[in-house]
């Protein structure tokens, strides 16, 4: 890790968005859809809301004006589910800093549409969470390969533990082994 932390320089995270709301539904909006595509759908479905998407605001909406966005059915029943999980409780955005991150990815994964990678990254990039470890995470399975030279990529359940050194820091961790797969190490 110390050739990729040289190699890389300091941790340099994403903007963080404006509120944990749109933080997630963002994530929703862009799941499996090419960023500059993802984007427009985006960019068009928070033009439906005068001063910008929230919970109340999604559920007033009419599902054709969501879909009318360029969303699909099923990430119009994601963000529904979402405002819907928001203004019950079941994700109480304004208060999410009070709660572990397992109960932050519990209530989450409540959503529709919601798993645990997108409650991680949501605990990695806005809450700035510092130790989350992604097990299930492609790029840093690969990214951890690649930084201690593995033939082979470690598992899910292997990378858990091989992530404990770097506890309290996981998510520095992650981001790393993230760059990792799109920079060359010296030997």
């Amino acid at each position: 890790m110390r050739r990729l932390v040289a190699a890389v320089g300091p941790i340099a995270l994403r903007e963080r968005h404006a509120d944990n709301f749109n933080a997630v539904a963002r994530s929703i909006v862009f799941q499996q859809l090419a960023g500059a595509a993802a984007l427009a759908i985006y960019n068009r479905f928070a033009a439906l809301f005068e001063d910008g998407p929230t919970p109340q605001g999604v559920l007033a909406l009419p599902e054709t004006s969501l879909r009318g966005a360029g969303l699909s059915a099923a990430k119009t029943a994601a963000l529904r589910d979402l405002a819907l999980k928001s203004v019950d409780g079941t994700v109480p955005f304004d208060s999410l800093d009070g709660l572990d991150d397992e109960e932050i990815v519990s209530r989450l994964s409540a959503v529709r549409g919601v798993g645990r990678w997108t409650a991680e990254m949501f605990l990695i990039f806005q809450l700035r969470r510092p130790d989350v470890w992604p097990i299930d995470d492609l790029g840093v399975r690969r990214g951890y390969a690649i930084a201690h030279r593995l033939a082979e990529l470690p598992v899910p359940k292997a990378l858990g533990p091989l992530g404990e050194p770097f506890r309290p820091f996981r998510s520095a961790a992650a981001w790393y082994c993230w760059r990792a797969n799109d920079t060359v190490l010296p030997d």
